[in-house]
């Protein structure tokens, strides 16, 4: 995915986002989406009533936005129910400190209701992970996916770490107010 395509296309999706996207650094910007294309997993942080939650788990990516199946039991979506307010992180495991390269996300997660956005997640998800075909039958599929939902995070900032850069290098970027 080239960067023209992300600039027009993350605005178009994101109205509200008075135009942040254009003025930001491209470079940063195809490095975290390069980022988050490449990797599997991220830990969601969520909370309610004060009390702190880790989950991790597979997502994909569309630019900025990430998606993930998960079950409405689990802790981390009943505390999504409450308070949508999440961080999360997505980086491999280093030895050395100075090769640490990652991401740390804030933002709102949510159920995804909308059946066009929940069709392109779920594709999303089968060309990142096809395993996934073997478990979700088209026979069963409508079962499979009555336990399992689909979710949202939207984030409006996100760090890229790259201590390889410089000591503790890390750059921001402000994707705007999501859900003003």
């Amino acid at each position: 995915m080239s960067l023209k395509e992300v600039v027009p296309c993350f605005t178009a999706i994101n109205p509200s986002c008075k135009g942040c996207v254009h003025r930001l650094d491209r470079e940063l910007c195809q490095k975290i989406i390069d980022y988050l294309e490449q990797h599997n997993t991220l830990t969601l942080a969520t909370s309610t009533g004060g009390l702190p939650w880790a989950a991790s788990l597979y997502y994909v990516n569309d630019r900025f936005n990430l998606y993930f199946l998960s079950k409405p039991e689990a802790r981390h979506c009943q505390n999504l129910r409450e308070n949508s307010a999440v961080a999360a992180t997505i980086n491999d495991d280093y030895k050395n400190w100075r090769e640490i390269k990652g991401i740390q996300l804030e933002g709102t997660a949510y159920y995804v209701s909308g059946t066009v956005e929940k069709a392109g997640a779920m594709n999303l998800y089968l060309k990142k992970y096809p395993f996934v075909k073997d478990f979700i039958s088209v026979s069963r599929l409508k079962e499979a996916l009555s336990s399992v939902k689909i979710y949202k995070i939207e984030p409006s900032t996100v760090w890229f770490v790259d201590n390889s850069a410089g000591y503790f290098d890390r750059k921001e970027l402000k994707i705007g107010a999501v859900n003003t």
